[in-house]
């Protein structure tokens, strides 16, 4: 499986994943926090350097509540510079464009 390169948006998205649970984590250790959420150190360490920026949802679940934090507000915390970017314009597109082809009979 070949995996898509994030777009801007998401490395960004992920810094502020890991820094936030960076913060939560404050003075307890890595390791204890990721056994206790039952993943490895490594995983944990990459997540708050933002190497790993779209980690699995049950993943950020699990270290979520072994912090403390609900996940709407870890949605909102990561989200929340999209808020204040503007909206790009999409433009429309033709749905003929995307429709099969029909064979004529």
């Amino acid at each position: 499986m070949v995996r898509l390169p994030l777009t801007p948006e998401e490395v960004e998205r992920g810094q502020r994943l890991g820094a936030l649970l960076r913060h939560a984590r404050g003075d307890r250790s890595m390791l204890h926090t990721a056994l206790d959420a039952r993943v490895s150190p490594e995983t944990l360490r990459k997540i708050e350097s933002g190497r790993v920026a779209t980690p699995a949802f049950s993943t950020i679940a699990a270290i979520a509540d072994v912090l403390g934090l609900s996940l709407d507000a870890v949605w909102a915390e990561i989200n929340k510079a999209e808020v204040d970017r503007p909206v790009r314009a999409i433009e429309p597109t033709d749905p003929r464009r995307h429709a099969p082809e029909r064979l004529a009979s």
